[in-house]
């Protein structure tokens, strides 16, 4: 059973059907392509369409740059045919139990029973917006209810995060509003160079390496309004009062939007019943596999269940690690 229909759970059908394994993927979305058809209209990949692909069937070229998002919806829903991936939609998962013969899913269209799950289900459903003191009575909203610049236009806008999405969004809206950017730490751009190929080939081989070149890739939008001086960030506001953001020492400044792009948090309660999380939130895994329940794998939330395995090029690796584990369990 795989649970979620994303790039991450259709990379581990692809293994799964390779290895022979009867199999199935509840996803709870109602079209193809995971989180890919829910963001901002701008959004485009970090790397040509040759250095984006899934196991088995490359990315159709993209001539005009990085591909938008709407290529990788239409490259995720032809791979699922292209393999005839056993992908049922729209079905929620509520939880999953131990029984004796296996792990039982229930889902709102009936129950399941599996040798062995993968949860899939990434963290795009999931955002995370800081505990900020103070009341705000503008409008507030966060990454995955951007779309684009136009319904700001000449509003006063705090954009808040200092990774790829806040400097992303923050380029978006740099010739449209009066822009405020919010960052816990100065901006730190990668080299020009880096893209999200090179950024693969750092975290599979030296994964702290990433870090200690920077945060945001400077993708072309983002180069632009960072060599126009548009790109100019300030240190992160401590309250909110009214329709003021306020900085440590009194200053403050009158905004009309804050856009929370302050990243997420993975998408596991339907995991609850296992009683497997650790402390800081999360599942301890060995490579993809729960610690606490060898039935169950964790596929693509990140780098704690596999490097780079949140990327449509890295997610690739880990699917086929954890189907071979898969495989040697049942067998």
């Amino acid at each position: 059973m795989v649970i979620g229909g994303g790039q991450a759970g259709l990379a581990a059908a692809y293994y799964l059907r390779r290895a022979g394994l009867d199999h199935v993927v509840l996803d709870a979305q109602t079209e193809s392509g995971g989180a890919w058809p829910h963001g901002w209209d701008s959004l485009r990949l970090f790397s040509p369409a040759r250095h984006s692909s899934l196991p088995g069937w490359p990315m159709p070229p993209f001539r005009e740059g990085y591909p938008p998002a709407a290529h990788v919806v239409e490259y995720l829903a032809a791979y699922e045919k292209r393999y005839d991936l056993p992908v049922q939609r729209p079905v929620r998962v509520r939880s999953v139990h131990r029984v004796h013969d296996g792990l039982r899913v229930e889902t709102d269209t009936g129950d399941w029973t599996a040798g062995a799950v993968i949860s899939a289900t990434g963290t795009w459903w999931r955002p995370f917006v800081p505990a900020i003191p103070g009341r705000f009575s503008g409008r507030q909203l966060h990454t995955v209810e951007y779309r684009g610049p136009e319904e700001f236009a000449g509003r006063r806008v705090a954009v808040v995060g200092g990774g790829n999405s806040g400097a992303q969004i923050a380029a978006d809206l740099a010739e449209h509003v009066d822009l405020t950017w919010a960052t816990a730490r100065p901006p730190r751009f990668l080299p020009d160079e880096i893209d999200g190929k090179a950024l693969f080939d750092i975290a599979t081989t030296r994964p702290d390496g990433i870090g200690r070149l920077g945060d945001i890739v400077a993708v072309p939008p983002v180069r632009e309004a960072r060599d126009k001086q548009l790109l100019v960030a300030r240190s992160m506001f401590d309250r909110l009062d009214g329709r003021d953001v306020v900085w440590p020492g009194g200053d403050r400044e009158p905004v009309d939007v804050v856009i929370w792009c302050t990243g997420f948090r993975p998408v596991l309660s339907h995991l609850a019943p296992l009683g497997l999380r650790g402390a800081n939130g999360l599942i301890p895994t060995d490579g993809t596999r729960a610690i606490g329940e060898a039935r169950l794998h964790l596929l693509g939330y990140g780098n704690w269940t596999g490097p780079a395995s949140a990327t449509l090029i890295g997610v690739g690796r880990t699917a086929k690690a954890a189907v071979a584990e898969i495989v040697a369990e049942l067998r």
